[in-house]
């Protein structure tokens, strides 16, 4: 998997497998109704103090409804020296999974 090509489901798993830490970005009410094995709830509005919740050395990925509020994570993390960030957009795209 690249570094800015989104991974299918099975790369995801084996990505989280790796120590991946995988991110949604909704609101704890988005979240408590479905989200993505493994996921842990850090609204957008908290993200920037992520560095109480995630380790910057280890892959982030982020998602939420559509990929709007996770694209804006992504930037904050960047921001904030998280050097491996990838936006996966969607829950939809990943509830399969």
């Amino acid at each position: 998997m690249s570094a800015t090509a989104i991974p299918a489901c099975d790369e995801l798993r084996q990505a989280m497998e790796d120590g991946a830490q995988l991110v949604d970005v909704r609101t704890p009410r988005e979240y408590a109704s479905g989200a993505l094995p493994g996921a842990i709830n850090l609204p957008v509005q908290y993200v920037a103090g992520a560095h109480a919740h995630l380790d910057p050395q280890r892959p982030v990925f982020v998602y939420c409804r559509s990929g709007s509020r996770s694209e804006m994570a992504r930037m904050i993390l960047a921001s904030l020296g998280f050097a491996d960030v990838l936006n996966l957009g969607s829950y939809g795209d990943y509830r399969p999974c």
